[in-house]
């Protein structure tokens, strides 16, 4: 029954995540008149606020990952059991599907849709790499209790001084592929953005055991 809540929570946890990404994007291009940087900057306040509370409201239950990659590295360090692991990513991923469709629905768009728009580039790659070391560092260095406030408040800033607007998150990929909007990516360039995001991932995990004097090891 605990795995069940917390399977509850990341997978509740994760929709909602996307619904707020997605939603918030569509509802920007509706009403930036062809503003693109005024459309960026309501779909990251949106995202901002909606992350933060999320992380507040699921993170005593299952951790609030909401992120495969993050899920990894909690295994990795012994915080999260190996076993475990499978569900959570797998949760994760239909979870951030549904919350496209949420987003499509609240909006009145077909549900069913794929995104076209190309994100292909070494530049975007080396973002998404930058981005997601980012998002694990500050996760495994914040303060007890200022986790939720510096991962809002770094993806905030990471939507803006990366080339990729930071999905630093395969479950976010997975989600915006299946949106043919502001925020979606092209299935083409998903599989490039994951690597990205994966190898980010694991150099914030040696930086941080770098950082700490004695870090948790896998078990």
């Amino acid at each position: 029954m605990a795995l069940a809540r917390k399977l509850l929570a990341e997978g509740l946890g994760t929709t909602l995540l996307l619904a707020v990404v997605i939603g918030s994007g569509v509802m920007a291009e509706q009403l930036s008149g062809g503003n693109v940087a005024l459309a960026l900057l309501a779909n990251t306040l949106a995202t901002v606020g909606g992350l933060y509370v999320l992380i507040e409201v699921f993170g005593p239950v299952s951790g609030a990952h909401f992120n495969p990659a993050v899920s990894a590295v909690m295994a990795w360090r012994g915080t999260l059991p190996w076993s475990a692991l499978p569900s959570y990513v797998a949760v994760q991923l239909s979870g951030a599907v549904l919350g496209a469709w949420l987003a499509h629905g609240m909006f009145d768009l077909p549900v069913w849709q794929l995104s076209t728009k190309l994100r292909s580039s070494p530049g975007l790659w080396l973002a998404e790499c930058v981005a997601t070391f980012g998002l694990v560092l500050v996760i495994l260095r914040a303060p007890a209790g200022r986790a939720p406030a510096m991962v809002a408040g770094y993806i905030g800033a990471a939507y803006w001084f990366t080339a990729s607007t930071s999905f630093a998150n395969p479950a976010a990929v997975m989600g915006r592929m299946f949106s043919n909007s502001f925020a979606g990516i092209a299935p083409a360039s998903a599989p490039a953005f994951v690597g990205a995001q994966l190898v980010g991932a694991a150099l914030a995990v040696l930086v941080a055991s770098w950082l700490t004097e004695d870090p948790p090891r896998a078990r």
